[in-house]
């Protein structure tokens, strides 16, 4: 079998069981990668070979490996009927807590913005905590204004949640979308933005900012969460609003929260 019959094999089964369009990408990636670096035939491929692949990504972060992990024992079973994974064990997640940016910076951020439809989608990232590829495939008719809520469709999971909409932010969206009548999706006409351009808008955005730190849209995500569990939200609540399936899911943003931290009195100053 070639190499190309094996990813066009893998992408039909990832099909079949209606895996997101991300998850395809990220495990032919992952595969191709393994079948460059051995020069292989997929049927010649040994344990050894995803061990070598694997080890050469040791610079990479856990997620990493992790996923190209799962995506070649996805493969293997799947297409090859074997499990070339079965004895290579799964590395440990690293303990890194999420970067979260202040109010201010946040404010700094929207400030910095160039364009009118930049500071928009910052705001609009901020303001809801979606992830980025829920946003570029966001629709007009998926917003209702009136009752400042809208609705996320086939997210992650493949699953519809709603989310709450800002009043600063309703008169402005109003405005946005009755100027831009012909799009079919909310930011953009024909078809959805690549989540990649939105990150480059955001890098720029911080950059302009002198905002130290790394800011992606995620990082706008985790400081929705942040700045809502700070201001006494129930975090079962943010569980909701986030998305996620778990409650541990959740919970890394107990660890995050500064501003709960900053109030404790330290022990020096009581003397």
């Amino acid at each position: 079998m070639q190499k190309e019959e094996y990813l066009k094999k893998l992408e039909t089964e990832l099909k079949l069981i209606k895996r997101s369009n991300l998850t395809i990408r990220n495990y032919l990636y992952f595969n191709k990668k393994l079948l460059e670096s051995t020069n292989k035939d997929p049927e010649q491929l040994s344990e050894e070979d995803v061990k070598n692949f694997l080890a050469s990504m040791s610079d990479k972060a856990s997620s990493s490996i992790i996923l190209a992990l799962a995506a070649i024992k996805f493969a293997s079973i799947a297409i090859l009927k074997q499990d070339l994974t079965k004895d290579i064990k799964r590395p440990k997640k690293d303990k890194t807590l999420p970067s979260v940016l202040t109010k201010d910076e946040i404010k700094s951020l929207i400030d910095a913005s160039q364009t009118r439809k930049s500071k928009l989608m910052i705001k609009f990232l901020y303001s809801t905590g979606l992830r980025v590829s829920e946003l570029v495939n966001l629709k007009p008719q998926d917003l209702n204004l009136q009752e400042k809520t809208g609705i996320v469709k086939k997210g992650k999971g493949k699953k519809d949640r709603f989310f709450t909409l800002p009043e600063k932010l309703i008169d402005e969206l109003q405005n946005y979308i009755e100027k831009h009548p012909k799009n079919q999706y909310l930011f953009s006409k024909d078809k959805p933005f690549t989540t990649r351009n939105i990150q480059k808008i955001i890098k720029k955005t911080a950059e302009n900012a002198n905002i130290q730190k790394k800011v992606t849209p995620h990082t706008l995500r985790h400081s929705y969460a942040t700045h809502l569990l700070e201001s006494g939200t129930d975090i079962r609540i943010i569980q909701v609003l986030l998305g996620h399936e778990n409650l541990n899911t959740t919970q890394i943003y107990t660890h995050v929260s500064t501003e709960e931290i900053k109030k404790v009195k330290n022990p020096l100053d009581n003397l």
